[in-house]
């Protein structure tokens, strides 16, 4: 694949990775600030999920930020610890517009989607071996766009959320662990929001704490 790349409204490649975080139907007050902040407060109610159709449009065949675009949406589906089936079945129609292959999700879908009656795979060396490829080709992302680095710095928290237990009447009902545990995929976001927050220095900008 050549490495021609053309420029890319910064904003069709956030309404991309909003259609993502919005797959599951769920759309809380953090998302819509998030919104507020990059898109602005008058296309909350207005920002329209991203169609396969307009994603093939707007990449070339050969454009080499067509697997970052892919690369940040999936970081997205999976920021949470969790990979449902609306996420994957939309990441699937975003490959096929683009013209790439959905093997890549083959291991994560595997791993981490939960059936009902279904159980994941277990942990280990099989899990690991099912995601070594995946992690290495999320390892190549590249930022290439103020927005998109805040955005991402925005969304993948600074550090590994706490484990916590939920009490209820001075009894623990479950023990929630930490997220960097739940997350197969953690380092990768770690490392993404780095790449982020080099790429927001390099640009002279100030770095999102």
């Amino acid at each position: 694949m050549s490495t021609h790349s053309h420029p890319v409204p910064s904003e069709l490649w956030l309404r991309g990775l909003l259609t993502v975080a919005w797959a599951d139907g769920h759309y809380t007050e953090e998302e819509k600030a998030l919104v507020s902040d990059f898109l602005g407060s008058s296309q909350i109610e207005h920002c329209q999920p991203l169609t396969p159709q307009e994603l093939s449009a707007t990449f070339a065949a050969d454009d080499a930020k067509a697997d970052d675009f892919l690369r940040t949406a999936i970081m997205v589906a999976i920021a949470d610890g969790t990979y449902s089936e609306a996420e994957d079945r939309l990441l699937q129609e975003f490959c096929q517009a683009l013209g790439r292959s959905a093997e890549i999700l083959t291991g994560l879908k595997a791993t981490l989607v939960k059936r009902e009656g279904e159980q994941c795979m277990p942990a280990g060396e099989e899990r690991h071996d099912l995601l070594d490829p995946l992690r290495k080709w999320l390892d190549e992302m590249q930022i290439h766009d103020p927005k998109i680095a805040r955005f991402l710095c925005r969304m993948i928290p600074a550090q590994c959320p706490f484990e916590r237990d939920i009490v209820l009447f001075g009894r623990k009902i479950v023990h929630i662990p930490p997220m960097c545990k739940l997350n197969p995929l953690y380092e990768q976001l770690v490392g993404l929001r780095f790449r982020a927050l080099s790429y927001l220095a390099e640009q002279g900008e100030d770095v999102p704490g």
